[in-house]
């Protein structure tokens, strides 16, 4: 049995703690009470900094970066740490952003993969994590020429009895998330959430709703979830309150999955 330390940094940004390994997911640092604008009209503040700043932060072996092209899920703090990672895992359209398939800024310190290709991350005295990217998509069909490549991440490693730790990624519930149930053995997921909505674009939404995670977690059958990205920013339309109020109407195995990760401080989780 392995245990994992996670503490969530504010957004969808967690430090995954792992034998050694120390694993950051969609670095968010900048200070609060920015605008930033994500395109065709559509813009969000930034209510909230982050539990722990950047300089705090200490030695990163890899950034998980489910995109870059968001700054709700890289702003500029967030950037200005990736060349000290390890290794950025990403889409391969982020990869060719940030320089790594053009000698770019971060090199070959970049991975690029598509849905449901795996990569490794290996380092003598640590365990071998193998590292799968699942399918995202941010927003309602046929909307990724505008919202653009998004993936999750799917991590296993030798000693796991509860199987795979999930960070699903900015996604809405559709039949390529719905996928990851006969794909993946999960034990815990990490679910980004948020119901993430714009003025101009009406009703659509842009990540998950607590519905939809419902629906997910009767159909993955985790141990463990874990809300992410529901706080901090202004586009984030469902917050805690909401998504406890409906879970809290959800079948019990369902409902009792649920684990807070207090913001800013370690949870450990057996996986």
């Amino acid at each position: 049995m392995t245990t994992v330390d996670i503490t969530h940094i504010g957004g969808p940004t967690t430090l995954i703690e792992i034998g050694g390994w120390r694993l950051l997911t969609d670095p968010t640092f900048d200070s609060p009470g920015r605008r930033y604008t994500f395109g065709w009209g559509s813009a969000s503040r930034k209510l909230h900094g982050p539990a722990i700043p950047a300089a705090d932060i200490g030695r990163i072996d890899s950034v998980l970066l489910s995109h870059d092209h968001h700054a709700d899920n890289l702003d500029d703090a967030g950037r200005a740490l990736l060349p000290a990672a390890g290794a950025v895992l990403t889409t391969t359209a982020a990869a060719r952003r940030l320089g790594g398939r053009q000698g770019g800024r971060l090199g070959g310190n970049v991975r690029g993969l598509e849905p449901w290709a795996a990569t490794r991350l290996e380092a003598p005295d640590r365990p071998t994590i193998e590292v799968t990217a699942t399918p995202c998509r941010h927003g309602p069909p046929a909307s990724r020429p505008i919202t653009g490549d998004v993936i999750g991440f799917a991590l296993t490693w030798p000693g796991q009895q509860h199987g795979a730790l999930w960070i699903s990624g900015d996604t809405v519930l559709y039949d390529g998330v719905r996928s990851v149930a006969d794909r993946v053995d999960v034990g815990t997921a990490l679910l980004h959430l948020g119901g993430v909505r714009f003025p101009v674009t009406g009703p659509i939404r842009y990540s998950m709703t607590a519905a939809q995670a419902i629906e997910l977690c009767g159909l993955i059958r985790p141990r463990l979830a874990i809300p992410v990205h529901y706080e901090g920013w202004s586009h984030f339309r469902q917050g805690r309150e909401v998504i406890e109020k409906e879970f809290g109407k959800a079948p019990a195995d369902v409902r009792e999955v649920i684990r807070w990760a207090p913001i800013g401080d370690r949870l450990a989780v057996e996986v």
